[in-house]
């Protein structure tokens, strides 16, 4: 599952062009971005969203990969969400 606290069209679009087996949930509260402690209202580069990241969570609820970026531009590559993906069994 895909987690935002933006627009959804934009992600919605980019889990489908790249073929990514996820499902999306819009935050718009912002309580889960908040919870994984990846929200800031004031950054270098932007204000009141949430940093990029991306946890990969298995079927028992243990974290097997985590990436939190310290800046908007960045995000893991493609095959290294697939392949962590395919190691914590989803």
């Amino acid at each position: 599952m895909a987690v935002v606290a933006q627009r959804s069209e934009k992600v919605k679009r980019h889990i489908e062009d790249t073929g990514l087996p996820l499902d999306l949930l819009i935050d718009d509260t912002r309580e889960v971005v908040k919870a994984y402690g990846v929200w800031h209202q004031i950054g270098f580069d932007a204000w009141n969203i949430s940093r990029p990241a991306l946890f990969i969570i298995d079927r028992g609820g243990i974290v097997r990969y985590a990436f939190v970026a310290d800046w908007q531009a960045e995000f893991p590559e493609h095959e290294v969400i697939v392949a962590e993906l395919a190691k914590a069994g989803g």
